[in-house]
């Protein structure tokens, strides 16, 4: 198995991009050396999420996900070990019993909004790339992707939004920007920034041949 040569994580707001950022990466000229992880397939068991004063649960507070877990799987692909991904079902808001098998490779991609707040994992991370997308376009981007993707009303998407995605936007995501070695703008597809992005993962697959 190879050892990985890059940590690379991609933090930002909801809807900022972080995806949309990955995805360019993965499909680029080195996507097929790059492992690539979301933040979300660690999310805690609902009964395990803090929780809100009328009792629900607040799935946009860094101890929503079970990051003890995460670390002890990136150490496992960092020392060349394949890992077991927890497969999170959103119907349920419960891990399944299955998981997905995920093989080291010479960079790890890990993508989510909280990354960079929680300081473990931040520190791990060998190259912090936060999207700063202005707040009007990332609850837009989230208002389409929830209505149209995952089937949710417009009424669930704006009272979500007001109760927890915009107070832990401000508590947390927004301040750990500070942590980012690149804050990278995404009004549209930023090209120069994928370009520099690839330079550095090809720089990284060299390393490890």
């Amino acid at each position: 198995m190879p050892v990985p040569q890059l940590l690379l994580g991609i933090a930002g707001g909801s809807g900022s991009g972080k995806s949309t950022l990955a995805d360019r990466l993965c499909s680029g000229p080195c996507g097929a050396h790059i492992c690539r992880l979301t933040h979300d397939a660690w999310y805690h068991d609902l009964p395990q999420l803090p929780r809100l004063p009328d009792g629900s649960g607040n799935w946009d507070h860094p101890q929503s996900l079970d990051n003890s877990l995460l670390l002890q799987h990136l150490d496992q692909l960092l020392t060349g070990q394949p890992i077991q991904q927890p497969v999170y079902d959103y119907t349920t808001h419960r891990r399944l019993t299955q998981t997905t098998t995920i093989h080291p490779a010479p960079v790890i991609l890990l993508e989510g909004i909280l990354l960079f707040a929680v300081p473990e994992l931040c520190q791990r991370l060998q190259l912090r790339i936060f999207v700063d997308t202005p707040a009007d376009l990332r609850l837009l981007r989230r208002t389409l992707r929830d209505t149209s993707e995952r089937g949710r009303s417009l009424q669930s998407v704006a009272h979500q939004y007001q109760q927890t995605v915009r107070p832990m936007h401000e508590a947390f995501v927004e301040p750990s920007r500070v942590h980012a070695h690149l804050c990278i703008p995404w009004l549209t597809e930023n090209q120069p920034a994928i370009d520099t992005l690839n330079a550095r993962i090809a720089a990284a697959v060299r390393l490890s041949t």
